[in-house]
């Protein structure tokens, strides 16, 4: 007798969705019998794809992971969302696979599609353009990925190579608090054992990562996205800067990115340059390190907020600049000639 090869895939397709299936849903679905069921199963068996017999009041069949992946059934939606998404994380550089994974992973679900589903596919991904330019790859190796994801999830110490930004490279020992993909990077921040404070860690940095034994208790306050921000935003510059602004720091943070400023709320405020009535109420305090003072009025600007800038003088001169280009602009000036 001939095996009903569409029904044993469809059989396969309803255990890759997840849990266990009974034996009554699985006839019910496949509108054959229980024992024809069972039949299919020992069909996929003997294809060594993994499934489980799964016994009691709730039992029935379920796939386990096996030491090789069962053949995938993917619908129309789920293929265009598996490249759509291997293109995507290439495009923005956090694909976390080392050299061209993520383009052989792309052509291997290609391979596989009917041909009327891969020529639709083609014409989505050959009609697709993006706004910005591709992101710088950045993506970590999975040999450091994975430990360190490990690490992270059972708060596990973890011994990395690194090297920094500025060439030097040594071993350190972290309690790593956790993972957060930023602008096309990927950070672990923890603690450094070896420096006792906390630090941010690009991945793409780490040559190697191993995870030790014993475990830590992560401390309360800030989650991992916030560290990672606060850490951008704070790294050494040429320029530091301070402004007060007008507004909550809550109305000022939804403003300005995380990674760019560090904003609190004032106290006191109303001091110096630019104090009038009511200044000490509703301020809050923005420090900003730049390598470039330039774009930081445009900025300032942008926030349609009073503001004071404390330091540095530079910028006092440079806030008068744009002030005047835009009155002359206003006022319908035409710039002096050269």
């Amino acid at each position: 007798m001939s095996r009903p090869v569409s029904r044993v895939l469809t059989l396969l397709e309803l255990l890759q969705s997840g849990g266990v299936r009974t034996v009554a849903e699985l006839a019910d679905r496949l509108g054959v019998g229980e024992r024809t069921v069972r039949r299919y199963v020992d069909h996929l068996v003997d294809l060594d794809v993994p499934v489980e017999s799964v016994r009691g009041r709730y039992g029935g069949y379920r796939l386990a992971p096996g030491h090789r992946m069962p053949p995938l059934m993917l619908s129309d939606d789920e293929a265009l969302a598996v490249l759509l998404g291997l293109v995507a994380g290439r495009r923005t550089g956090i694909t976390a696979a080392a050299g061209t994974a993520g383009e052989t992973a792309a052509a291997k679900v290609r391979r596989v599609l009917p041909e009327r589903l891969r020529h639709r596919l083609d014409a989505v991904l050959d009609s697709l353009t993006f706004t910005a330019a591709p992101a710088g790859s950045a993506a970590p190796e999975a040999a450091v990925l994975l430990p360190v994801a490990d690490a992270v999830r059972h708060h596990r110490p973890l011994a990395i190579r690194y090297t920094g930004g500025r060439g030097g490279s040594g071993e350190r020992t972290v309690y790593p608090y956790g993972l957060v993909a930023h602008a096309g990077r990927w950070y672990v921040t923890g603690r450094d054992l070896s420096a006792g404070a906390d630090r941010t860690f690009r991945l793409d940095r780490i040559g190697g990562a191993r995870v030790l034994p014993g475990t830590f208790e992560p401390p309360p306050g800030p989650g991992p996205a916030e560290r990672v921000l606060t850490a951008l935003a704070t790294a050494p510059y040429r320029h530091e800067v301070t402004v007060r602004v007008r507004g909550t720091a809550e109305e000022i943070r939804a403003l300005l990115p995380g990674s760019v400023a560090v904003v609190a709320d004032a106290d006191g405020g109303g001091e110096g340059e630019g104090g009038g009535e009511g200044e000490g109420e509703g301020w809050c305090r923005v420090e900003i390190r730049a390598e470039r003072l330039d774009w930081l009025p445009g900025l300032l600007a942008s926030l349609d907020r009073p503001f004071v800038v404390e330091r540095p003088d530079e910028l006092r001169g440079l806030v008068a600049d744009l002030a005047g280009r835009l009155m002359d602009a206003a006022r319908g000036t035409p710039p002096p000639r050269d």
